[in-house]
């Protein structure tokens, strides 16, 4: 673990990346021709990056890719200078007192003893500001489904509408799952009518997602994982394959399985 820094070379350092945006965007060609537009798809990019560094539990890969997002936040804080709108000074204070805000049981009266209550508060001070309709009207709309399933939910629950008991959640599961299978039996032979069974299925995957965030499993990360571990025992397949002179194409699902099964005991 290397040295931790102190407050003051901590400042410093941020001092010396606004000195080098300011460089950059003065006189790279690059980055001089950059709009919050161009760089929306690269920012993207880069969180998902952070992501898969998050899942290989790599610091190194973490920190880099923590780096490129502060990057990309003081590249906007740039444009908005230029443009007259924030600085980064102003969307820093603009933060600190969204916390100072959403933090009453630190800066205020408020009591909040557990990370539930605290939850509670932040959806309904975030409610309150915004002006929102809804509770669910803060969900990005572009967020992937998987992932905006878990915060419509974690929404609701922040204002006191969720299932007690986790035996509750997963009797949802096994419901919606008795009700997918009625429907859409797999030895049933009948043409299946795909409208109906998508809004199965997704009744049936909402559920599921209700349960994992009951138990504190986040979905996406568990997918991820299981997606990642197909793909290395999938590469093991056809690596196996390769040394043995074979092709998977002319290979029968019998003998894939033979290196299927020695991949997962690696």
């Amino acid at each position: 673990m290397s040295k931790l820094s102190t407050r003051a070379e901590q400042l410093a350092a941020l001092d010396r990346l606004l000195t080098i945006m300011d460089e950059l965007r003065a006189q790279c060609p690059w980055d001089k021709k950059q709009t919050t537009e161009s760089l929306r798809h690269l920012t993207i990019e880069e969180t998902f990056e952070l992501s898969d560094a998050i899942l290989e539990g790599n610091p190194e890969e973490i920190k880099k890719e923590l780096g490129d997002i502060l990057l990309h936040i003081v590249f906007y804080a740039k444009i908005g200078s230029e443009e007259g709108n924030f600085d980064i000074a102003t969307l820093t204070h603009s933060l600190c007192e969204k916390l100072i805000r959403r933090h009453p049981h630190i800066y205020g009266n408020t009591i909040a003893t557990d990370a539930d209550t605290v939850s509670q508060n932040w959806e309904k001070i975030k409610l309150k500001e915004k002006g929102n309709v809804s509770v669910l009207g803060g969900v990005p709309k572009s967020l992937p489904a998987l992932i905006k399933a878990m915060r419509i939910q974690e929404k609701a629950r922040g204002v006191g509408f969720d299932w007690e008991e986790k035996q509750q959640v997963w009797g949802k599961v096994e419901e919606e799952m008795q009700e997918f299978k009625e429907e859409f039996n797999a030895v049933d032979e009948k043409v299946i009518d795909k409208e109906r069974a998508t809004a199965e299925f997704g009744d049936l995957l909402f559920s599921l997602i209700n349960y994992a965030r009951f138990i504190e499993i986040d979905p996406e990360e568990a997918l991820e994982r299981t997606n990642l571990k197909f793909i290395k025992r999938f590469q093991y397949l056809e690596n196996s394959a390769k040394q043995s002179g074979k092709n998977l194409s002319e290979m029968t699902l019998a003998e894939m399985d033979v290196y299927w099964n020695e991949a997962k005991m690696k």
